[in-house]
């Protein structure tokens, strides 16, 4: 029996997306964004991945920091909602202005951090 090998880049784009949509799109971002392969970067700034960006369950820093610095002032003008940890919210909404940013649901919901956010004062 002849075995064919195929790589993931043989298959096309459409096969590519399909797969990549079942990935977070926060790991599509941080690993495809910037390597060495043009096909895959473009790709990766699909509307599917940067126009709702989940930043939960993240443990870390180096993540948060990358994307602070760089993937997010990219990608700024396509995020139309966060899905947020109340712990990153200052870093990530601080990185860039974010014009097309009109929804924000913050998971893990803690009311006096978000309070503090919001208003400036603490609940006692």
């Amino acid at each position: 029996m002849n075995r064919s090998s195929i790589h993931l880049l043989d298959l096309p784009d459409e096969i590519l997306l399909i797969i990549l949509k079942k990935l977070n799109n926060i790991d599509v971002l941080y690993s495809l964004l910037d390597i060495n392969n043009g096909r895959l970067n473009i790709l990766a700034q699909e509307n599917t991945f940067i126009n709702t960006v989940k930043f939960i369950t993240i443990d870390d820093m180096c993540l948060i920091d990358r994307f602070c610095s760089d993937i997010l002032p990219r990608i700024h003008q396509n995020v139309k909602c966060f899905i947020i940890d109340p712990v990153f919210m200052e870093r990530i909404l601080l990185a860039t202005t974010y014009p097309n940013l009109n929804k924000l649901e913050i998971f893990h919901f803690q009311q006096q951090i978000v309070l503090n956010y919001f208003t400036g004062k603490y609940l006692i």
